[in-house]
């Protein structure tokens, strides 16, 4: 099953000020995190951006918010994004089939976030490199449920590749910077 652009959102999960220093592998992410927002900005794809209750656990990291300036954050108290109403509203309203999923933590709202939107009939596109928890054990076993589950497992570099199609494609030239 390929992802084509047109029929594809983003879904940004809780990557958070107070949460983001005690995951895993947090340098790495945030850089893969930063690519795949900047390839999927030259592919006109969608965001929607989520944020766990932003009182206790803060805001978006600056260094991704900056990438988004024009985009509110959904605020949520409920782990996964889509049993938080507006955020389930965005999905409803964009009326895409293929949801790209990438933050933290990815055992709790992004593992209960890919499940709903399976159970709602979406088709969710796993960044796995994209995605950290405080435990290594507990990122893996819930990659491994959510793709056991339905979700199509992807690195960001070869979603984006996906995404872009072919080299004529007018992003190609700039995606291959982003990405090296």
């Amino acid at each position: 099953m390929r992802v084509d652009k047109e029929n594809t959102l983003t879904l940004v999960v809780d990557i958070q000020e107070k949460l983001f220093p005690h995951m895993q592998n947090k340098e790495e992410l945030l850089e893969n995190c930063t690519k795949l927002i900047k390839g999927l900005q030259l592919l006109e794809i969608p965001f929607i951006l989520n944020e766990q209750y932003p009182k206790g656990i803060g805001a978006t990291l600056p260094e991704l918010k900056e990438l988004l300036p024009t985009l509110s954050a959904y605020e949520k108290v409920t782990f996964s994004c889509c049993k938080n109403d507006a955020t389930l509203q965005a999905i409803k309203e964009a009326d895409k089939k293929y949801v790209i999923v990438f933050g933290i933590e990815a055992h709790v709202c992004v593992l209960q976030s890919v499940l709903d939107l399976l159970a709602l009939g979406y088709t969710p596109v796993l960044v796995t490199d994209c995605i950290s928890s405080r435990k290594e054990s507990d990122k893996n076993v819930a990659i491994t449920r959510m793709i056991q589950a339905g979700a199509i497992p992807s690195t960001y570099e070869s979603l984006l590749f996906e995404l872009c199609v072919s080299a004529k494609n007018n992003a190609f030239k700039q995606m291959s910077q982003i990405i090296k």
